[in-house]
C-alpha cells in the first residue's frame, strides 16, 4: 500500500474518531469537560484543545512544504499557537465546530498530497525554535500518531466517567481486500 493511501485512511480515521469522541463528550456538562482529571493536559477539554493545537502546528508547517498544497491554504487563518497547553476554545460547541473544519482540511490534504510530496524533505522549527529537516512522509505519520495517542487519553477519561466511546480501532475502517 502506498503512503498516500495510508494517509487517506488515517485522515478518514481521524475524522471518524473525532466525530465519535466529540459526540460522546457532548453528553457531559461543560463543567465536567473542564474539570482536571489528572491527565497530561488536565481535562477532557484541555486534551481536545491540545490535539487541536498540535494539528494546527503541524498543518502550518506542512503548508510551507516546498511543493505547495492548496488544501492547506486555509491554515493560515487559524489561531496563532503560543503554547502546547493553549486553550483555543473554552466553549465545547465552538471547539467541536473548529474540529470538524480542521478534519475536513486534513481529509483534503491527504487526498491532494502525492507520493512525491512524501519523499521530499521538509525543514521546520520545533516549538523551541530548533531547526530540523526530515522526510515529509515521516512527519505526516507523526502527525497522525500524535492525534491517536491523545485521543486514547480522551477515551480513557470518558470511560472513567462511565461513558462508552465505542469501537476505537483503526481496523474498523480498514477495508476488506477487494472492497478497496
Amino acid at each position: 500500500m502506498s503512503l498516500k493511501r495510508h494517509f487517506e485512511l488515517m485522515a478518514d480515521y481521524n475524522r471518524w474518531m473525532n466525530g465519535n469522541l466529540y459526540q460522546v463528550a457532548a453528553e457531559l456538562p461543560a463543567q465536567v469537560l473542564k474539570e482536571s482529571r489528572g491527565a497530561y493536559f488536565g481535562s477532557i477539554l484541555g486534551t481536545f484543545n491540545h490535539i487541536m493545537v498540535g494539528d494546527i502546528i503541524w498543518l502550518r508547517r506542512f503548508s510551507r512544504h516546498s511543493m505547495g498544497l492548496k488544501s492547506l491554504e486555509a491554515i493560515e487563518a487559524l489561531p496563532v499557537i503560543i503554547s502546547l497547553e493553549q486553550i483555543l476554545y473554552h466553549d465545547f460547541a465552538e471547539l467541536r465546530e473548529a474540529r470538524e473544519e480542521i478534519d475536513g482540511i486534513i481529509v483534503e490534504f491527504a487526498r491532494e498530497a502525492t507520493e512525491e510530496h512524501f519523499e521530499v524533505p521538509l525543514s521546520c522549527r520545533n516549538t523551541r525554535g530548533v531547526l530540523s529537516t526530515r522526510r515529509f512522509g515521516f512527519l505526516v505519520q507523526h502527525f497522525f500518531n500524535h492525534q491517536t495517542h491523545h485521543r486514547g487519553q480522551v477515551t480513557t477519561l470518558l470511560t472513567q466517567l462511565g461513558l462508552d466511546p465505542g469501537v476505537t480501532d483503526l481496523l474498523a475502517l480498514i477495508p476488506e481486500v477487494g472492497d478497496e
